[in-house]
């Protein structure tokens, strides 16, 4: 999948292996993420297998960069991915849900310890996803040139992160609430 974040950053412009990483921690990062290390031996492939090519760009007192753009065959990939449905859900794996199935032996006092931290970390989240993440939209879609159309998904992407910290947050309320009654 990571080929595919890259691909489509690419597609909008040439950009060095940092520049994605950097677009990435204020845009995909939220749901799809990777290490400066992923990104260049993705890159590399991606290069083999001619959907990218790169230049080398010289710079003054600092070392040179290499600058990635998409080739045909790098665009050609990305939209028969995009065309492609997607036929199964992504598998969940949630630490606090298997933690939480297994806690029936687990002190009262350091479960609902456990719950509070995951509530406060949810909410601090939500706060970011309506905030934070709503200006780098606006700052990501103008360094981009992207579309309106573009940045509207780029938000429906940010309103799913808001809408699942309220469902977390709740849950957690739920789940403090039963614990504290028992």
């Amino acid at each position: 999948m990571l080929k595919y974040a890259l691909l489509g950053f690419l597609n909008y412009r040439a950009l060095t292996g940092y520049d994605l990483k950097r677009v990435m921690e204020t845009s995909t990062a939220n749901f799809w993420n990777a290490d400066l290390s992923q990104i260049y031996r993705t890159l590399k492939t991606l290069e083999s297998d001619s959907a990218i090519a790169s230049h080398v760009e010289p710079q003054e007192e600092r070392p040179d960069r290499r600058v990635y753009t998409i080739r045909e065959a790098g665009r050609a990939e990305l939209q028969a991915w995009l065309y492609t449905p997607l036929t199964e859900m992504s598998a969940l794996k949630e630490s606090l849900l298997l933690k939480v199935f297994f806690s029936g032996q687990v002190d009262k006092t350091a479960l609902l310890t456990q719950l509070r931290l995951q509530r406060e970390l949810h909410r601090q989240n939500l706060l970011v996803y309506q905030g934070r993440t709503l200006t780098d939209i606006q700052e990501n879609a103008a360094l981009m040139g992207a579309s309106p159309t573009d940045a509207l998904l780029w938000d429906a992407t940010r309103r799913a992160g808001v809408l699942y910290e309220e469902m977390y947050l709740r849950w957690l309320d739920e789940t403090i609430t039963q614990i504290e009654n028992t």
